[in-house]
């Protein structure tokens, strides 16, 4: 991403008990804007003056939404929820929406010894990189995704969010 290139991160805290880390949707706008910066870099994507929407939300919410929108009854940590095709070719900056489900976070984050703060920006990174184009349906694309991720994290000093697994797949 140029130097000049815009991001707009619009981070809502809409329930949950977000309140208990402050600085989350700061937090949250740098890995997204980083993700972005990592994916230009890379691709050469134009995308300045876009606009990206992150709702910090509970399991339930989230759970609705996966319900909804992918036919999976259960709490996810994060979604995405990319602008269609033909509304960017139209103009719209609005790349998409990302949801993170604060206690599917905190449960992993405590589960797999990482900081909570770590994680949520690796899912910030991760939801971004969905909305980019990026997926891990198989195994090269989860290769070339969790590559990305890393680089864009190691740019945010978080340690490799992978360095003792294997490339995840979607179920």
């Amino acid at each position: 991403m140029s130097e000049e290139a815009q991001i707009e991160v619009d981070v809502l805290v809409e329930a949950g008990p977000w309140p208990a880390l402050p600085g989350a949707d700061d937090l949250v706008a740098r890995a997204v804007k980083a993700a972005c910066a990592g994916a230009l870099t890379e691709y050469e994507m134009d995308i300045d003056g876009a606009e990206i929407a992150v709702k910090l939300t509970d399991d339930a919410t989230i759970r609705a939404l996966n319900r909804d929108w992918r036919g999976k009854d259960s709490a996810t940590n994060v979604l995405s929820f990319p602008t269609p095709e033909v509304a960017r070719a139209g103009g719209d900056p609005h790349l998409g929406d990302i949801a993170i489900a604060y206690e599917t976070l905190a449960r992993e984050a405590e589960a797999e010894g990482k900081p909570f703060a770590d994680h949520l920006a690796h899912l910030a990174v991760h939801g971004t990189l969905h909305l980019l184009g990026y997926d891990h349906e198989t195994v090269e694309e989860a290769e070339e995704m969790e590559a990305m991720e890393r680089r864009v994290l190691a740019g945010l000093a978080i340690p490799d969010p992978y360095a003792e697994t294997e490339p995840v797949l979607h179920p």
